[in-house]
């Protein structure tokens, strides 16, 4: 199903959220919907800042963890949000989105993104409808074979449940630098609609080739880490917020990382991940003009990198 987010949807979507105790109301109709991104491959539309669940959905049973985690999803959601990222690799994850899509009746409103992370080849199949029950949705939309592993043989997997309708989207991911020459040779040489890779205002690497060849080749690009798993935007609570940050909208260290990141022309989604609910809203804000422009990036980039 497509899934187009409209300023209509996010209201009324969060008034639901709301209506079940888990979302005040008028914090949602204060929000304005966040910047859309085309995906190259279909034309369809998603918002530009997603959710990301490694470490902090990994919260075993304990269902007051599993409440707050669903609180922050209906928070992504109320804020506009739709795509959520997971993993086999990331332990509970899975098991808690599913608990959350559940409470909060979201599985309608979810662009639901895992992985296949398995060396056995022949087990891809099996490990997807495994993640499937997990989340409680009938399919996926984006199917991701994680960090390279066997991947010849899952995408010819997920080639295969693509033709069959089984996926909407395939994709490839790293979050290691060493990876990325095994990475382009797989993007230059395999259809594929979504790339995931790990970049922010310090990580720039993706920058010189990955990048480029996606816009080129015509496919999606999902950033990972763009808080270096928190220990940037940690570092950077000690200092005062730079003078430019008004001018690109930013009230926060997370959203001036966050527009930097949207404001590279080959980004789709960024997905970072949190368990409070203020940085969710917060996050998903960050997806909205005014975006830095080339010179302004450079000065962002400089700035962080002299702290």
């Amino acid at each position: 199903m497509t899934r187009s987010v409209t300023r209509r949807t996010v209201l009324c979507g969060g008034a639901a959220l709301a209506g079940a105790g888990l979302l005040p109301l008028p914090a949602l109709h204060a929000a304005p919907a966040p910047l859309m991104r085309t995906i190259p491959s279909s034309g369809e539309k998603v918002p530009a800042v997603g959710l990301g669940t490694w470490i902090t959905f990994n919260v075993g049973s304990d269902p007051r963890l599993r409440d707050e985690s669903a609180a922050v999803m209906a928070a992504f959601f109320g804020a506009g949000g739709t795509m959520i990222d997971s993993s086999p690799m990331y332990g509970a994850s899975q098991d808690v989105v599913g608990f959350g899509l559940e409470k909060l009746g979201a599985r309608e409103q979810v662009f639901s993104a895992d992985k296949v992370w398995t060396s056995e080849g022949d087990r891809g199949t099996e490990q997807i409808a495994r993640s499937a029950r997990r989340w409680g949705v009938p399919r996926f939309d984006l199917m991701q074979v994680h960090n390279l592993l066997a991947w010849r043989e899952h995408l010819e997997t997920l080639a295969a449940m693509k033709a069959a309708g089984e996926v909407r989207y395939v994709g490839i991911t790293t979050s290691e630098n060493r990876r990325h020459d095994l990475f382009e040779e797989v993007m230059r040489t395999r259809p594929l609609d979504f790339v995931q890779v790990t970049y922010n205002v310090l990580d720039r690497e993706v920058e010189q080739r990955i990048l480029p060849m996606a816009q080129e080749r015509g496919i999606a690009v999902i950033v990972n880490r763009p808080f270096r798993q928190g220990s940037l935007t940690d570092r950077l609570a000690r200092e005062p917020l730079p003078d430019w940050a008004a001018e690109i909208g930013a009230k926060s260290w997370a959203q001036i990382i966050l527009k930097f990141i949207q404001s590279h022309p080959a980004v789709t989604v960024a997905i970072p991940a949190t368990t409070r609910v203020d940085h969710v809203r917060e996050n998903v804000a960050a997806a909205s003009d005014p975006l830095p422009d080339a010179a302004m990036r450079e000065r962002m980039s400089a700035y962080v990198r002299d702290l």
